[in-house]
Formats: C-alpha cells, sequence, structure tokens
C-alpha cells in the first residue's frame, strides 16, 4: 500500500502532492505557487500580503450565504531535518512516503515527512473544494515562517481575513482539541573567543553523542527526553574535574532552535597519559546514560575516536566558561500548570550550540515558552543572568504572545458537540504547551473564536515524525461536521 491507496482520497491526495512542492522554512515561493496554481485551477479568488501569506477564498453553498464565515488556518513551511550523512536537499527534493500499518512516515525514516503542517494544508484545501458536504463561506488561511519565527502569522495583512471564526489545523493529537498555547522567547549567549596554541603533549579526540530522540521543545519537553547539549556538557565538566583542564578545539550541538537536541559533539585534546583513561570514561558514561534514560531512549550512540591535532584551540578560560554554562543552565519543565491537570506551564530548552571560526564566537541558542506571560519573561530572564554571569553577549528576541483560553468559546461548544455526535466520546479539550500562530492573530482581530485540532502525530521536527492514518479520517470527518454544523445555524 502507498498513500495514494488511502482514504479519504481528496485528503491524501492533496497531502501527497504538499509532499512534492520543497518548503523548507523561509523557503515558501514554491508552496506558494502550488497554493495560487491550485485556486485559479478550481477557479477560486487568491491574494497574498507583503510577507508572503496566501489566503483563498470559498463561497458558500448555495443557501448558505448568510452562514458565518470560518477562516481554516495553516502553516506552508515545514521543519527541514534528516538523519546523518544529510544527503536530502530540502530545497529541491520531494519528500518521499512510507505506509507503515497504520502509520505514514518518510521513507526509511531519513528526513521529517513534513504532515507538521501538510496535513492541516491538505484539509483546508480539500474543504475549499469538496462538494458532498454543505457549509457557509470559507477563507483558507496560509502563513509563512512559522517554524522559526512566526513571521506570517506576526506581519499578516490587515484585510487578508474577514471572519470571526478559525479553525487553526495545526495541533498533533486526534480526539483532543486545544483551545489556548504558551508564548515563547528566545535567549541567544555569544561568546568571543581568542585562539590559543595547542599544548604540548596532548592527544585530540571526538567525542559524540548522537541518534538521540530529540523532538519538539514544546510538545515533547515533559516526556523526559535526553537533551545531547546538556549531556554533552556534563561529561566535558566529568572532563575537566579528572584532568584539571582540557583543550577544546570544537563544540557543536543540537539541530534547529525548536527541537530538542538529539546529537552533539565535542573535539577535545587530554594530556597523552589520560588517553586510555578517557577511553574509559567515555565506556563507563555511555553505560550511566544508558541506565538513566532506560525506556525513553534507545537508539542513542556515545562514541570516543582519534582526531587530527587542530591548528589551534579556543583559548582555556572562554571554554571552560562556556562548558559551565551549558552545564549548569535550567533546561526542560521548569513549572506546571495550576488550571490543566499535567499540562506544563513554563520550560526551556537549550536548543543549539555552534562554532564560528570566521567570527570566532560560540553562540548558545535557547529557547523558553510559558502559558504564563509574566513566568515566560521571568524564565527568559533567568537565562539571560545565566548568560550575563558566563560573560557572554545577550541577545533576546521579541517573542510571540500566548492564547489564553476561553471556556465559553462558543465554536468549542459546537467542535465538541460535532465529534460527540460522530464518534459517542467527549473531545478532551485542553491547552498547547507549543506554540501556535492563534496568538497573534488575536492582536489585530481580538474578536476571533477559534480552537486548534488535527491528527495524531508522533516525533514532529524528527526524522522519525510519523502520522497515524485511520486519525486522518477521523479529523477530516471532524472538520466536515464542524463547518456543516457553523452552516446550520
Amino acid at each position: 500500500m502507498t498513500i495514494k491507496d488511502l482514504e479519504p482520497k481528496l485528503i491524501w491526495s492533496i497531502f501527497d502532492e504538499i509532499t512534492q512542492v520543497p518548503r523548507p522554512s523561509k523557503k515558501e515561493e514554491k508552496i506558494r505557487e502550488y497554493l495560487l496554481d491550485f485556486a485559479k485551477k478550481y477557479n477560486l479568488e487568491a491574494k497574498t500580503d507583503g510577507v508572503g501569506n496566501v489566503v483563498i477564498y470559498a463561497p458558500a453553498t448555495p443557501g448558505k450565504e448568510n452562514a458565518p464565515v470560518v477562516v481554516l488556518q495553516g502553516h506552508m513551511d515545514m521543519v527541514p531535518n534528516q538523519t546523518k550523512p544529510e544527503t536530502h536537499n530540502f530545497e529541491t527534493d520531494p519528500i518521499l512516503t512510507e505506509v507503515d500499518g497504520e502509520w505514514l512516515h518518510s521513507a526509511g525514516y531519513k528526513t521529517t515527512l513534513g504532515a507538521d503542517n501538510g496535513i492541516g494544508m491538505a484539509a483546508a484545501l480539500a474543504a475549499l473544494i469538496d462538494k458532498s458536504f454543505e457549509h457557509g463561506p470559507l477563507e483558507a488561511l496560509f502563513t509563512v515562517d512559522e517554524e522559526t519565527g512566526l513571521t506570517g502569522a506576526k506581519n499578516l495583512g490587515k484585510d487578508m481575513i474577514t471572519g470571526e471564526i478559525l479553525l487553526n489545523l495545526d495541533s498533533e493529537d486526534e480526539a483532543q482539541i486545544f483551545l489556548g498555547c504558551a508564548g515563547g522567547i528566545d535567549t541567544i549567549g555569544y561568546f568571543d573567543y581568542k585562539c590559543e596554541e595547542v599544548p604540548a603533549g596532548y592527544q585530540f579526540f571526538k567525542f559524540s553523542m548522537t541518534g538521540f530522540r530529540g523532538g519538539h521543545s514544546g510538545a515533547d519537553i515533559h516526556l523526559g527526553r535526553a537533551n545531547a547539549n546538556k549531556l554533552l556538557a556534563r561529561f566535558l565538566v566529568d572532563c575537566y574535574k579528572a584532568y584539571g583542564n582540557i583543550a577544546l578545539a570544537d563544540i557543536n550541538g543540537g539541530e534547529l532552535r525548536n527541537v530538542i537536541p538529539g546529537n552533539a559533539y565535542a573535539v577535545i585534546g587530554v594530556p597523552a597519559d589520560k588517553k586510555e583513561d578517557l577511553r574509559t570514561r567515555v565506556n563507563h558514561y555511555a553505560a550511566v546514560i544508558e541506565e538513566e534514560y532506560r525506556g525513553i531512549e534507545d537508539l542513542q550512540k556515545i562514541a570516543l575516536e582519534s582526531a587530527d591535532t587542530p591548528c589551534c584551540v579556543i583559548d582555556g578560560c572562554t571554554a571552560k566558561r562556556v562548558v559551565l554554562a551549558l552545564n549548569s543552565m535550567p533546561n526542560a519543565v521548569i513549572a506546571m500548570s495550576r488550571s490543566i491537570k499535567d499540562m506544563v506551564s513554563t520550560s526551556t530548552n537549550l536548543a543549539l550550540i555552534r562554532k564560528d571560526s570566521e567570527k570566532k564566537q560560540i553562540v548558545i541558542t535557547t529557547s523558553q515558552r510559558s502559558e504564563e506571560e509574566t513566568r515566560k519573561f521571568d524564565i527568559a530572564s533567568q537565562i539571560y543572568s545565566h548568560f550575563e554571569l558566563a560573560g557572554a553577549t545577550v541577545e533576546q528576541g521579541d517573542g510571540y504572545p500566548g492564547w489564553t483560553p476561553n471556556m465559553d468559546s462558543k465554536i468549542l461548544k459546537v467542535a465538541v458537540k460535532a465529534y460527540e455526535d460522530l464518534y459517542g466520546i467527549t473531545p478532551y479539550c485542553t491547552s498547547l504547551h507549543a506554540g501556535l500562530e492563534c496568538g497573534n492573530f488575536l492582536v489585530d482581530n481580538p474578536k476571533l473564536d477559534m480552537i486548534s485540532f488535527g491528527p495524531t502525530l508522533r516525533d514532529v521536527h524528527t526524522p522519525k515524525e510519523s502520522m497515524h492514518i485511520p486519525a486522518v479520517e477521523k479529523f477530516w470527518c471532524h472538520l466536515v461536521r464542524i463547518l456543516e454544523m457553523v452552516a446550520e445555524k
């Protein structure tokens, strides 16, 4: 079986088309062209705004012209992540898919699938052209650059949408309806370094940690998965304690700013007479990590291999400050929600470590999230202070607002009733710790009545990203029933 054999054929055929269009964040030109061609093919009005967002308008079913206008919303871009060695060009190559029982993923788990948010786009487009059900006027909004900055949502043209009901199709758990989300902000530390001569008598090794599960830094932060950057720093601090000093030639970790790091490495030098002790220490550390993360991580690899002697190393003072800062920096869940059971309220993710040899800087990128604006700024301030104490230059973005839950939402009540009618159970209504674009839409459209829902996705933002095939049909039927009920009212 392939994706072309799946039901409902309309939504799956459109999703298949979307997988053929390259669309990494900030490179949405081709998917924008696809959307505009789609509108032209079906004689639908469409327009774009100054940042490249697209809206496609579908008229109401005859007799339903006076029904409320509903906005169907998703984002164009996808996270471009792949396994090593990197052979996929996300700017030119299509995503190859594989049906695996009840799950769809990329062929061989080699790349992200792009179901985040390709399936939301597919559902919105399908709703625009499906003549099998009745609906009021529809506006399908597709935004740019959701994954790396919410640029499209922040800068949405003021005349793009007119509806006061918005269905965000960018959630990842079927049978759940989300009515709020966390706000977020990034805090970045810059450590300037000087090049020093390689210490005499030192031997160099590449210490690497690969294959950890990673995952979405909002949706998966509570699952207890390893942060490869934190584990790398933990080992390096142990080496400082054991040898008094080490030479740090290179350090790198993480994949993307909104992903829990699954891979990290450092090139280090130790006195030649300590090399066997270092190998023993690595083996012991690998066993410790295996035990600590038993049942959570199972494919990781911790390795030490000989490396060429570099031409220079990072000056010792800066290297140690970087390692100590990484090791002591807060990470993962900081506080749980007081209003929603088992919901993360506040978290921080040590996402990226990059050595910039040209600028002679080590750049550390972190991301903070919270359902409460005051707590978001509090944890961001703590990370800022941490960097300052470590002697780094600190930069913080403007962040993005959260979306406060509204339990009296009219569209929420419609969506709950629609799901109960279809499946005989009440969907779980909650807030999402990951960021959604909804908070930004409220800035200029404070009357918007919004919910977010979608099919079940797992391990998004990683090459293991998978979509539950039966959940897609339930998601589609739920969307159709909501639109029917709005039109009936």
